[in-house]
């Protein structure tokens, strides 16, 4: 672990993330998680729940709003044309934060592997509400927190859902 985080914590209930150093929240953002709740299962778009790590940074060279299909950049850049063109995508902006679950059984692994379903923390158009699940299973946040968060983390980084 660096100096800076100790972990990142992510509170549905408040709809929040935190960055802890010494046990004391030195950042937060307002994010939003899944509309269908928590959960674990593969397939059922919740978001999971317990102890995860961040498994890969994606998009460090790309610039803000940069549309992302399957980890890889498509080369567009979000914009409202975009929006009216596909206006029932969930989309994946800017950086990606793929995780990982470390609890074998409760979200690693089987059914309920964290990273074989994708979740990641990823940035979202600017329009979408923050503070409340509105989400298909990831965490997603304001573009421009995304950008700080993703310079402040390392791949290993430990996270927290509750």
């Amino acid at each position: 672990m660096h100096d800076y985080i100790d972990f990142i914590k992510i509170t549905v209930e408040q709809q929040l993330l935190c960055l802890y150093r010494n046990n004391i929240i030195v950042k937060a953002y307002s994010i939003a998680t899944s509309k269908y709740g928590l959960g674990e299962q593969n397939g059922s778009y919740k978001t999971p729940r317990g102890w995860h790590t961040i498994r890969a940074k994606i998009g460090a060279e790309q610039n803000v709003n940069t549309v992302f299909v399957g980890r890889r950049p498509t080369g567009e850049i979000y914009s409202a044309q975009l929006a009216k063109q596909y206006p029932d995508k969930d989309w994946i902006l800017t950086r990606i934060l793929w995780l990982s679950g470390l609890e074998k059984g409760k979200n690693r692994l089987g059914e309920v592997d964290t990273m074989r379903r994708y979740i990641y923390i990823h940035g979202t158009p600017d329009e979408v509400q923050f503070g409340i699940p509105s989400s298909h299973g990831c965490i997603r946040m304001h573009n421009n927190d995304l950008l700080e968060l993703f310079d402040l983390v390392f791949i290993g980084e430990k996270v927290l859902i509750l």
